[in-house]
């Protein structure tokens, strides 16, 4: 009769746990995706990859959440170059403004 949780397993004389799978982000938003494109169903898509259906069904959650954002920063970054720009051109045409009114005080032709 077995007490050890079906979390322990036999390994020679050594009782160890069973490790849980790190997946790596690409394989996660793989997993994901192909659950997003509905070509198959979950049930093929973990047997596929050897991950349990729940867990499709969480990376594809946390893929759809995230979208928003990715396209979100992409415009944020945008509009702070814009910024940085315009703050650069607008500091070009004032030292631009000030040496013409100096060339115009220089040479006499005051406006």
């Amino acid at each position: 009769m077995d007490l050890l949780p079906e979390s322990m397993r036999y390994s020679g004389d050594k009782c160890m746990k069973n490790k849980r799978k790190n997946h790596s982000a690409a394989f996660k938003a793989r997993v994901a995706i192909a659950d997003a494109k509905g070509d198959k169903t979950i049930a093929e898509l973990a047997s596929e990859f050897g991950v349990h259906p729940t867990q499709i069904a969480q990376w594809k959650k946390q893929l759809l959440e995230s979208a928003t954002e990715i396209f979100s920063r992409g415009r944020q970054r945008e509009k702070a170059n814009q910024d940085e720009l315009t703050s650069e051109l607008y500091r070009q045409i004032g030292q631009l403004k000030v040496e013409l009114d100096w060339l115009k005080k220089k040479s006499g032709h005051d406006a």
